[in-house]
């Protein structure tokens, strides 16, 4: 009877301690809360919440190791706790431990071929926000397994990011976007895994319309390449739309002008040129007023 108590009383404290672990840790306190979650392991070794929680907190601090360490811990007292399962998995593909990674999958759930090495899979396209804590963008990105995805098109500059870039992205929705009529969730890039090899260029172009520029598009894409019009495609929206669904104000009509600004990603100024050239031997009205490298190819320094 006495052992019972002893037990009722300690989780009773455990889980006073995991909740203040939580304020702490919504207050920035983050050592304090780090102590207070392993004084709740410590009083209830059998709980798996705190050890969820403290390997979330460590996925937040990227921390990969660590989140590794306390989600295998979670999963191994709760096997039905399938966010201990995500949380393992884009833990264990930071870290590119791919056999972690196939447990972890498969323990949330998802059907994952075995093998060795990277997960490649078919996924489709979503939406998925750079730079969430600053000036995010969010961008349109082809998901090669449940916790990576490669951009799909020509962020700004300002992103630091690159046409190529390998992701990791959190799989949480923070909003969503619609696309033929169906919402898509927007989920929140974590880390940059690798970065492309291409630059993003800058080409202002006078005399030409939306269909021209879709040509262009496809003539980059043929080549393995990308050109967006930045004039038409991009729109500034609130936070709050960010990250929920964006209201009837945020919708705009095509910008109405003959000059085109559009980003181009290549390898180099002078293979975008071919492709321009190739481009505008069909168009004799198109001008190309300038041409400006905004982030260089990521191999040249």
């Amino acid at each position: 009877m006495k052992i019972h108590q002893f037990d009722q009383a300690s989780r009773s404290l455990a889980a006073r301690h995991n909740e203040k672990a939580n304020k702490l840790e919504q207050r920035g306190l983050i050592a304090e809360a780090v102590k207070y979650y392993q004084k709740a392991i410590k009083l209830w070794p059998s709980w798996s919440v705190p050890w969820y929680n403290l390997g979330l907190l460590r996925k937040r601090q990227h921390n990969w190791q660590e989140s590794l360490r306390c989600n295998q811990k979670a999963v191994s007292l709760d096997p039905s706790d399938q966010a201990a399962w995500w949380n393992l998995g884009i833990a264990a593909t930071a870290l590119e431990d791919w056999a972690e990674a196939r447990r972890a999958w498969k323990g949330f759930g998802i059907e994952i071929a075995d093998g060795e090495g990277p997960i490649e899979m078919k996924i489709g396209s979503t939406p998925i926000r750079l730079n969430p804590d600053d000036d995010a963008e969010v961008v349109w990105c082809r998901r090669v397994d449940p916790a990576r995805a490669i951009i799909d098109c020509v962020p700004l500059p300002q992103s630091e990011h690159r046409f190529g870039d390998l992701l990791l992205h959190d799989g949480a929705p923070n909003g969503f976007r619609k696309v033929g009529g169906k919402e898509v969730p927007v989920f929140d890039e974590l880390e940059l895994l690798a970065p492309s090899e291409y630059g993003t260029f800058e080409i202002i172009i006078d005399g030409v319309s939306a269909e021209d520029i879709e040509k262009l598009n496809e003539l980059a894409g043929e080549r393995g390449l990308a050109a967006e019009d930045w004039s038409a495609n991009i729109r500034m929206i609130c936070k709050a739309c960010s990250e929920g669904r964006p209201h009837n104000e945020h919708t705009r009509e095509a910008v109405q002008t003959n000059y085109r600004r559009i980003g181009f990603a290549a390898l180099s100024e002078t293979q975008a040129m071919e492709i321009l050239r190739s481009w505008m031997a069909t168009r004799p009205q198109a001008k190309i007023e300038e041409i400006n490298c905004l982030l260089k190819p990521a191999f040249i320094n």
